[in-house]
């Protein structure tokens, strides 16, 4: 008996019936992590809808896509409404989604966002930690996986804008469970290799591809390494922990090969340039220095070397004259000042000095002998007038004229005495210490001192008087 054959487009469509007329699948709501998210031109979206453990391929087109009211991305969850069945063309079931709604974020993108937020308040992203990446590499450390299109691009662009530069891989796992730990040991392998900078990355992914760049050990790694470390995982569009952590971000790992080595095209311009311009340098050092020593040989001195000698020559004759000049003109005054001393009238007679002094001696004492003789005379003199006159020969007619004398005054002095005078009624007026003569020195209000023969009195003045 033969066997009957079907086609798989039967069994497709086959298939497709049973989930099509399934009550249970046709108005289904689901609840899951948006990941591996895609936006069509035309205004479709594809996804995949997961959980911890499976996962489902999910499409929206743009009928139900444009009812939407939140922007759709990896890391989300949601809640979705719509039916499950299998897309002929491929035999894969999948879940149409007429309806979704946002469920707050994946538990991985709030995974993402708190550790972030911790590191940088750790200071892991400020800008002072950054190293900077050498112009001119000579070693690079490449951490990635050993296959695949990322180390493949890498080192592709290396080898084409600066082949003189040596790469070093360093294989690790970039996805899984397990990828961190490689990754952090990779890191501390190729630190100690003296590299002058390091490529950390891989292809793009979804976030949980991803993950193993957004572990708090790796960004620890990165953040402790001595080398300059380029993060480059991911597409343009995905950001990572260490990303932030990195001294550098590029956005493909090719753009990191790019970051890391100059272009040896750009390079071998510049030395060109520096080539030309060096050798224009010289040329003008050498054509000036050329004129320097034609000038030289043409100049006076060395075509006649006797002229260098003729002139210091004249110039030394001329300064032996000046000097025999000065010296003869020196002798000459010194010889005239010791002839005058020579001949000075106190050299030839030294007791004339002595004379001269001698008889200014005797006359300053003649001088004084006839002042004190004439004093003493005269003051004999007058002692004889004072002892000549009658009051001496009278004391008590003196007594009598001083007492007399001093009585006068006595009398005076009393009618001067201020006392005496307000003994008789009189007072004194004073204003802040000031004799008031006049009552237009005082003015209601004022307050005045009387002293009288005896005590004082202090008054105010209540009307001006006038």
């Amino acid at each position: 008996m033969s066997k009957k054959y079907i086609t798989v487009t039967t069994l497709n469509k086959y298939l497709k019936n049973k989930f099509d007329t399934d009550p249970h699948i046709q108005n289904i709501i689901i609840k899951g992590e948006i990941s591996n998210f895609k936006g069509h031109t035309r205004g479709h979206l594809y996804f995949t809808l997961k959980d911890e453990t499976s996962r489902i391929n999910a499409v929206m087109f743009q009928y139900s896509a444009s009812k939407l009211t939140f922007t759709p991305e990896d890391g989300m969850t949601v809640l979705a409404t719509g039916r499950v069945s299998i897309y002929e063309a491929t035999g894969q079931y999948q879940i149409y989604i007429e309806e979704m709604e946002e469920d707050g974020l994946g538990n991985l993108h709030l995974k993402f966002e708190q550790l972030k937020k911790e590191l940088k308040e750790k200071g892991l992203f400020d800008s002072i930690h950054k190293k900077p990446i050498p112009k001119y590499p000579e070693k690079i450390g490449i951490i990635t996986a050993p296959t695949g299109a990322a180390v493949r691009d890498i080192l592709t662009t290396i080898k084409r804008r600066y082949p003189i530069c040596s790469t070093y891989l360093f294989p690790s796992l970039v996805q899984g469970l397990d990828a961190k730990d490689y990754i952090v040991k990779q890191i501390e392998e190729a630190d100690k290799h003296n590299l002058d900078v390091i490529i950390l990355g891989r292809g793009g992914g979804s976030i949980e591809d991803l993950w193993a760049f957004n572990e708090e050990v790796v960004a620890n790694a990165i953040f402790n390494a001595k080398t300059p470390i380029i993060s480059a995982v991911g597409h343009e569009i995905d950001f990572t922990i260490a990303d932030f952590v990195a001294d550098l971000r590029a956005p493909t790992p090719t753009a990191a090969a790019e970051i890391a080595v100059p272009n040896i095209v750009d390079i071998n311009v510049l030395l060109n340039q520096y080539k030309i311009r060096t050798t224009n340098i010289i040329k003008n050092k050498l054509n000036t220095n050329q004129n320097i020593l034609s000038s030289i040989k043409e100049s006076y001195i060395l075509k006649n070397p006797l002229a260098v000698y003729e002139i210091k020559t004249e110039i030394l004759n001329g300064l032996y004259i000046r000097a025999n000049r000065i010296i003869k003109t020196n002798i000459t005054e010194y010889q005239s000042r010791l002839k005058g001393i020579k001949d000075n009238y106190i050299l030839k007679n030294p007791l004339a000095v002595y004379e001269v002094m001698h008889q200014r001696v005797s006359n300053s004492y003649i001088s004084l002998n006839r002042i004190i003789n004439n004093s003493i005379l005269d003051n004999k003199n007058k002692l004889n007038q004072i002892k000549k006159t009658h009051i001496l020969n009278n004391p008590e007619k003196l007594l009598t004229n001083i007492k007399s004398n001093y009585n006068l005054v006595k009398n005076k002095l009393e009618l001067l005495n201020p006392n005496a005078i307000l003994s008789k009624g009189y007072s004194m007026v004073r204003k802040d210490g000031k004799i008031i003569k006049d009552s237009g020195e005082v003015k209601i209000g004022d307050i005045i001192d009387i002293t009288l023969y005896k005590g004082n009195i202090n008054a105010k003045i209540e009307s001006d008087g006038k």
